[in-house]
């Protein structure tokens, strides 16, 4: 079960870099044995060209280029470890970001996205997750998540879309706290062309105590 899959990188660059410098050397252009043209008769050479009425400016559109940097694009802003800050931009410029890290199995293929961000205080979520899985999942068989190895904990999917299957989590302070202190977390899903298996990928909590630091303070 892979996420995504990365396409491979064009090999023309090599060529077009041989021909600019073949072209740069002159080798392109003429052969060094190749004899010298005869001079052309005045009465052969070739006539000027005719001048047009065109006007400079013919109403052609000339592009403008597109950039990505407005408000809703997103970037990276730092890295910690194993998590990214990833931000949105806002034409106030308080971008609002959060914690992620793309999960992948034993064989290197990604298997589900994981981001994170802080709730406002005094809600019984500290925190909140987006877990975005392929279409293949089981969605019966919900996704479940552990801490270092501690007790389990099932959180049902909420939707499916063209991107995979999400599911919306919340996370209590102590839970926050197990994240800061912990190593590893565990996710586990079950696919659906084989439903008496089940798949799990690795949550890496390296770097998250300051990824979350980071977060928080975007987010107040």
């Amino acid at each position: 079960m892979t996420l995504s899959a990365i396409s491979p990188l064009s090999k023309s660059l090599a060529l077009a870099l041989l021909l600019a410098s073949s072209v740069a050397t002159g080798t392109w252009a003429q052969d060094a044995a190749t004899p010298p043209a005869t001079e052309k008769p005045a009465s052969e050479e070739a006539a000027p060209a005719p001048a047009t009425d065109a006007p400079a400016d013919s109403g052609l559109s000339m592009g403008t280029e597109v950039t990505n940097d407005g408000p809703g694009s997103s970037y990276v802003e730092a890295s910690f470890d194993a998590w990214e800050q990833r931000c949105i931009r806002t034409a106030d410029g308080a971008d609002p970001c959060q914690l992620y890290q793309l999960l992948r199995d034993t064989d290197g293929n990604a298997v589900a996205e994981f981001s994170m961000f802080n709730l406002p205080a005094g809600n019984q979520a500290a925190a909140g997750a987006t877990v975005i899985v392929p279409l293949e999942t089981l969605l019966t068989e919900n996704l479940v998540l552990a801490i270092d190895g501690g007790t389990p904990k099932v959180y049902p999917f909420t939707f499916c879309s063209t991107i995979g299957c999400i599911s919306r989590i919340g996370f209590t302070a102590a839970e926050v706290e197990q994240f800061k202190k912990g190593a590893k977390a565990v996710l586990t899903i079950v696919p659906v062309v084989a439903p008496e298996q089940k798949v799990t990928v690795d949550l890496s909590l390296a770097g998250f105590t300051a990824a979350y630091t980071a977060v928080s303070a975007t987010n107040p």
